[in-house]
């Protein structure tokens, strides 16, 4: 599994947080650890607290760290219990979120994240909560139409809920082929697309769904700076416009601080962030050749002041 685990930006994520300075660090996304096993590697005097909300990948990244012994702490957690899970480890010279769905999770067939191979339509990171097979057989046309437009910026969004509504009447749709059958023929070719699979924006916008992702995002930042130290450092990578946008909003808003209403000034003794990274990261051709699945990916750095 770790062969096909590359960590994306993975020398722009240690460039950024700066692991030398020493101190714990959080790893919020683990994943199956690549880059918790890099910041160990390349600073001796730091530690780490991994998260993760996949059992699975848990397990994993713990044989893959256990060299470290006890410079790691490994914890389940998903973003909306962050800080209960590893706000006694606080405060944090350096928080990192990878925002991507896993090598794990995307190769795995029986997850149910991929159109490229058939299983099971689940998509949940986690345990618990509803698949986006709950999801595409319950919810109204208005409702999947509202999910595609929103989350997968969907052009066609409302010819193909309308199709997902026709074809359950008639079967379950319970794979991840089901569903990508259902979206290639109901959407009309559009210019520009021919290297896009059809069912990508779909896909996309019911994993976003199913994992309640822009609400965890926001959590995930509220909490992230509040439980960094002074000079911390906050490293986010995103894989769509939905997320960088929060990001690159939120690191914003609190670069910025208060504005007083009658004046409309800031208040420079309120700013929380200093913003590192003017435009985002992206990475280089030669990373993109060697992983493909880095093309869409955006790094984004602040400090805690």
């Amino acid at each position: 599994m770790d062969a096909r685990h590359i960590p994306v930006l993975l020398a722009e994520s240690l460039a950024w947080l700066a692991p030398e300075r020493g101190g714990t660090f959080l790893d919020a996304t683990l994943g199956l650890g690549g880059h918790a096993e890099a910041l160990l590697d390349a600073a001796p005097a730091a530690r780490l607290v991994g998260a993760d909300r996949d059992p699975q990948a848990l397990a994993l990244a713990a044989a893959r760290l256990a060299r470290f012994a006890d410079r790691v702490e490994l914890v389940e957690a998903d973003f909306g219990r962050l800080e209960e899970r590893v706000g006694h480890r606080a405060p944090f010279a350096g928080v990192l979120a990878d925002l991507g769905v896993s090598s794990l999770q995307l190769d795995t067939a029986g997850r149910g994240f991929s159109f490229r191979r058939e299983g099971p339509l689940d998509m949940r990171m986690g345990r618990g909560g509803s698949t986006a097979a709950d999801l595409v057989s319950t919810l109204s046309e208005a409702e999947l139409t509202d999910i595609f437009r929103q989350y997968g910026e969907e052009p066609q969004a409302r010819r193909v809920a309308r199709a997902i509504v026709e074809a359950r009447a008639e079967r379950p749709i319970a794979t991840t082929a089901d569903l990508a059958d259902v979206v290639r023929s109901a959407r009309r070719p559009m210019r520009g697309e021919e290297r896009i699979d059809p069912a990508t924006r779909v896909f996309q916008a019911l994993r976003i769904a199913v994992n309640e992702e822009l609400d965890q995002l926001s959590e995930l930042l509220d909490q992230a700076v509040r439980m960094l130290d002074h000079d911390g450092r906050l490293v986010v990578i995103s894989y769509h416009s939905l997320e960088d946008r929060e990001v690159k909003n939120r690191f914003r808003d609190l670069a910025r601080g208060e504005v007083d209403p009658i004046t409309g000034r800031t208040h420079s003794e309120t700013r929380i962030l200093e913003v590192l990274t003017r435009k985002p990261v992206r990475p280089g051709e030669a990373e993109v050749d060697a992983n493909p699945r880095s093309r869409s990916a955006r790094l984004r750095a602040s400090r805690r002041l």
